[in-house]
């Protein structure tokens, strides 16, 4: 099997459309349509079938798709650790981060690894696990730092933190007047600035006030910027579902203040993760040694 085909071949399987892939690979339909028939000729089956005005994956084309995928990350890892040889703590490292340990973990690790090896370079992708995960899965990232999800084949997760998800308003809210110690149900009627469903806090609040028998928070300002949410909430009169760490220690935020529920207390662990048998660079080895090591002495 030709690999110039195998690529092809992933593309076409993720676009699900002749046309689109061959518009992303610069390549003509019939050069795709071609290059398919070499592999279906190698497979012995076909790889495609219509759908609708698309086309999708057999049996025989989602099998492929699993060996071309695993081929892909052998040949660019193979490359990768050829590149660094006699190279030592250089290249680039592509690391996805949810936003909380982007803002409380990152500065500090970063800025050990630029002090070690001053030519390194770093790309980094701000993001929710639901988008990192993917790229990840894809071969597109080296290292997610992430919250912990369920075991998932394939994947190898290095403990770092535990993050506490709690309310917090203005302090000057009229929340903290109704009594010292609150209750979920205290918080019904008060207006939410929150990310959207989907977002894993989000939809673990939501699902929280209907276990309680409770309408799901009114959602004044809805934002995926998660970053901006303790800023706005410190200058309004909304109510939001925030990182503890932006209430305490140095990096608090001024004019923020948590609401105490605790019935409305999300734990969540924070984790580096790696693809099990990819190649990791001894720069991003590196990274996730001092990710870890932070991890510990914080």
């Amino acid at each position: 099997m030709d690999l110039r085909d195998l690529r092809y071949f992933e593309t076409i399987a993720e676009l699900q459309h002749l046309g689109r892939a061959a518009e992303r690979l610069h390549r003509s339909q019939p050069a795709l349509t071609s290059s398919i028939r070499r592999l279906e000729a190698d497979c012995g089956a076909a790889l495609f079938e219509k759908s609708g005005r698309g086309i999708r994956l057999t049996e025989a084309g989602r099998v492929l798709l699993k060996w071309a995928r695993r081929m892909r990350f052998d040949v660019e890892d193979a490359r990768r650790e050829l590149g660094t040889l006699g190279a030592g703590l250089s290249g680039h490292v592509r690391l996805g981060i949810v936003p909380t340990a982007a803002q409380f973990l990152l500065p500090e690790v970063a800025r050990q690894l630029l002090e070690e090896a001053p030519g390194v370079t770093l790309h980094t992708a701000v993001g929710l696990i639901d988008t990192l995960g993917p790229r990840l899965r894809a071969g597109e990232l080296d290292l997610m730092v992430a919250t912990l999800l369920s075991p998932e084949p394939g994947f190898r997760s290095h403990a770092l933190a535990e993050d506490l998800i709690v309310v917090a308003a203005s302090e000057h809210h009229e929340i903290h007047q109704v009594r010292p110690a609150l209750r979920l149900a205290d918080l019904d009627g008060h207006a939410w600035a929150l990310q959207p469903p989907g977002a894993p806090t989000r939809d673990w609040l939501d699902h929280t006030f209907e276990r309680h028998g409770l309408p799901r928070p009114h959602v004044q300002v809805e934002t995926t910027m998660l970053l901006m949410l303790p800023a706005l909430i410190a200058r309004t009169r909304l109510l939001s579902f925030i990182s503890r760490h932006h209430l305490q220690g140095p990096n608090r935020v001024p004019g923020l203040k948590e609401v105490p529920v605790l019935e409305a207390q999300m734990r969540r662990r924070l984790v580096v993760t790696s693809r099990e048998d990819a190649f990791l660079s001894p720069a991003a080895q590196r990274l996730l040694d001092l990710f870890v090591s932070a991890a510990q002495t914080a």
